[in-house]
């Protein structure tokens, strides 16, 4: 075999060998023929490019996350913040991904940025602290709306920080405050009431049952010797003082004889 056969066969072994592509799992490849596409994407695995007539894109289908800027928001109750997100969006169509936009990443962000300032917008602050899944949930629909034309799913979006301003923390760390001193207040009222509440059915029963009050007696003469007082001044029962009168009259009254 002649020089220059050998020659040609060498070069058309490494144009087959520089054709080959190796595609990873998480990776798929848009051909393009002479300007047209071909077909859907390619991969993963082994595929064929024939330079210089193919080209290929390689298109990462692997979720990413991008961080959404910090953006002045200024809530329905005109509180002006300043808020930033974090979204995970992901390719389902690399055609379309590659076709449709220039930069998906960068359209994503500013959908994102203008979807961000939107929707915030609209609710007050309260809301938007109390209420910040539901307002994920909003946004992400409302991004992935404007995204799926070019293929590009939105997984997730989580407002990540919200920045009030200093006036707003104090005027929110005074209502706290005030908040529990109002619930201290009024679970002493509730205390208070119930201790009321509780003297009243005891006064009642000692009402009906006179020996509980000589009991109740006792148990205070118990508790005065216990602080070792010099002098101990205590009410007598009135049931005694009968008791006492009756014996004199009864000693005073002669005995009649037969």
């Amino acid at each position: 075999m002649s020089i220059p056969a050998l020659f040609a066969i060498a070069i058309v072994v490494l144009y087959l060998l520089n054709s080959i592509k190796i595609l990873k799992e998480y990776e798929r490849g848009v051909i393009f023929r002479l300007g047209r596409v071909m077909g859907a994407a390619k991969g993963p695995g082994v595929i064929l490019v024939f330079r210089p007539l193919d080209q290929i894109v390689r298109v990462s289908l692997r979720q990413e996350a991008m961080e959404v800027p910090p953006q002045d928001v200024i809530t329905r109750d005109n509180v002006t913040l300043k808020v930033n997100a974090v979204i995970t969006l992901r390719v389902i169509d690399p055609t379309k991904t590659v076709i449709e936009v220039a930069n998906y990443v960068y359209q994503t962000s500013q959908f994102a940025q203008t979807t961000l300032r939107s929707v915030l917008g609209e609710v007050e602050l309260d809301e938007l602290l109390a209420h910040r899944e539901a307002l994920n949930q909003r946004i992400q629909t409302i991004i992935d709306g404007h995204t799926a034309p070019f293929g590009v799913k939105v997984v997730s979006v989580e407002v990540k920080q919200v920045d009030l301003p200093e006036s707003m923390l104090r005027a929110m760390a005074k209502q706290a405050e005030a908040e529990r001193e109002r619930r201290a207040k009024v679970i002493h009222a509730e205390g208070e009431f119930n201790a009321a509440a509780k003297l009243v059915e005891a006064a009642e029963l000692m009402a009906t049952q006179p020996m509980t009050l000589q009991l109740r007696y006792l148990q205070t003469l118990t508790e005065i010797g216990v602080e070792k007082n010099t002098t101990i001044v205590f009410p007598l029962p009135l049931e005694m003082m009968n008791l006492l009168n009756k014996s004199i009259m009864s000693a005073a009254t002669p005995e009649k004889k037969d």
